[in-house]
């Protein structure tokens, strides 16, 4: 489950190769308030969760989900995505810039409005780059 959920947030990033138009944005917190990263902007784009010297992709920022001791990273945390149990609605969400809701971004299989997207395994190097224990 981990590793099909792993390889759907890979092919997010790299969604503008495959037709997602919209930049893809991951909210988190109980009002959703905390803005968390892009999905599938550029690697290095400053807000983008795959760059790893960035704010929302390193292992060692509060606002990053790999920072596994992090609210938004940690496997036990309420408000994580990584949290295959929590049914909390401070689980970040998938939107665009729009404002359109495409759904809770969790791997949690049981959250109803989860996010469900198909996407190539060639995503898996992002994931792999950040090397995040926790999840991999």
């Amino acid at each position: 489950m981990r590793n099909m959920f792993l390889s759907a947030l890979l092919l997010i990033v790299l969604g503008t190769q495959y037709g997602i138009a919209q930049n893809l944005l991951l909210y988190g917190g109980s009002n959703r308030e905390t803005f968390l990263g892009c999905l599938n902007c550029g690697r290095y784009a400053s807000d983008s969760i795959c760059n790893t010297l960035g704010q929302y992709g390193s292992r060692f920022s509060s606002t990053s989900i790999f920072n596994r001791f992090s609210e938004f990273g940690s496997r036990f945390s309420q408000s994580s995505p990584w949290n295959r149990f929590s049914i909390s609605d401070s689980v970040p969400v998938l939107v665009d810039r729009a404002g359109g809701f495409y759904g809770y971004f969790t791997i949690n299989q049981f959250r109803s409005n989860a996010v469900s997207i198909a996407v190539p395994i060639r995503f898996m190097t992002c994931i792999r780059s950040i090397r995040t224990p926790a999840l991999i």
